[in-house]
C-alpha cells in the first residue's frame, strides 16, 4: 500500500496496518505529553505514581470490580428490557408506549433519581436502576430505528414460510437482529461508564470507581484523576474487545459481507 492512500477517504486498509498506525500515533501522543512540560497537567510519570498509590493504598482495583458488577448487571437488564419493548412495538397497540420510552432519553436524572430512590431497596439497586434507565432509553431508540428500517421483503418471506404474528417478530427482530443487538450492547456498555461517575456520586456509601474519581477531583488531585480515567479507558477497551469476540462467536454471519467486500477491494 502506498502511504498517500492512508489520507484518502474510504481506502481499505489491512488489519496489521491499522494496528501499526494506532501504535505509532499513541506513541507520538504520549511523547508529546511527556515533553510538553505543562505546569497545569500532570506528567505521565506522575500519573503512573498516582496509579500505583491508588492501587496499593486506596483500593482502586477493588472499587473497579464493584463498579463492573453494577455496570454489567444494568447492561444485561437494560438489554432484555429494551428487546422486549422493541418486540412489543411491532404490535400497533404497544407502539406509542415504545416511542414514549424512547422519548425519555431527553430526561436527566434530576428529579427522576428521587423516584428511583423510592423504588430501590438499597443503594446498590439504586445505582443499578439509574444505570439501567440511562442505557435502556437509548437502546430502545436504536432498536426502533432498526425495526423501522427492516425491509418489507423479510416480513413477506416469513409469511410465505407459514409464520404468523409473534413468530415473525421473533425471527425478524430477535434472531434476525441478534448481531445488531450485540453491537448496541457494546455502545450501551460505554454509555454506562460515562454515567457511572454521576450515579456513584449519588450513592458514595457503596463506593465504586466513580466515587473514588469524584473524591480525587474534589481535592484537585489531577494525577489521581488521570490515573482513574486511564484505568476506566483501559477496562472499557478490553470490555469492548470481548463483546466483539462474543458477537463474532454468536453471529459470525454479521461480518461475512463486510469481510468479503474488504477483501475484494484489497485484491483489486
Amino acid at each position: 500500500m502506498r502511504l498517500v492512500n492512508l489520507v484518502l477517504p474510504f481506502t481499505p486498509v489491512r488489519g496489521r496496518w491499522r494496528r501499526v498506525m494506532v501504535l505509532v500515533q499513541a506513541g507520538v501522543a504520549l511523547a508529546c505529553w511527556a515533553l510538553a512540560g505543562s505546569r497545569t497537567l500532570p506528567s505521565p510519570g506522575e500519573v503512573g505514581a498516582a496509579w500505583v498509590d491508588l492501587v496499593l493504598r486506596q483500593g482502586l482495583l477493588v472499587e473497579l470490580w464493584s463498579s463492573v458488577k453494577v455496570s454489567l448487571l444494568a447492561l444485561v437488564l437494560s438489554t432484555v428490557a429494551a428487546v422486549a419493548v422493541a418486540c412489543l412495538s411491532t404490535a400497533p397497540l404497544f407502539m406509542p408506549a415504545a416511542r414514549l420510552a424512547a422519548a425519555l432519553r431527553f430526561l436527566g436524572f434530576a428529579g427522576l433519581s428521587y423516584l428511583f430512590m423510592l423504588a430501590a431497596r438499597d443503594a446498590h439497586w439504586l445505582r443499578v436502576a439509574l444505570l439501567w434507565f440511562g442505557m435502556f432509553v437509548f437502546m430502545v431508540t436504536a432498536l426502533l430505528a432498526e425495526i423501522a428500517a427492516t425491509p418489507g421483503e423479510r416480513i413477506d418471506h416469513c409469511r410465505t414460510l407459514g409464520m404468523r404474528h409473534w413468530r415473525i417478530t421473533g425471527e425478524v427482530v430477535v434472531l434476525g437482529q441478534a448481531d445488531v443487538i450485540l453491537d448496541l450492547m457494546r455502545q450501551n456498555a460505554a454509555v454506562g461508564w460515562t454515567l457511572l461517575t454521576l450515579v456513584e456520586g449519588m450513592t458514595r456509601a457503596e463506593g465504586g470507581i466513580g466515587a473514588l474519581l469524584l473524591n480525587q477531583n474534589r481535592y484537585f488531585l489531577l494525577s489521581g484523576v488521570f490515573a482513574i480515567q486511564f484505568t476506566i479507558l483501559g477496562f472499557g477497551l478490553g470490555q469492548d474487545a470481548l463483546l466483539v469476540l462474543l458477537k463474532d462467536a454468536v453471529c459470525p454471519y454479521g461480518r461475512l459481507g463486510k469481510v468479503s467486500a474488504c477483501r475484494a477491494e484489497l485484491d483489486s
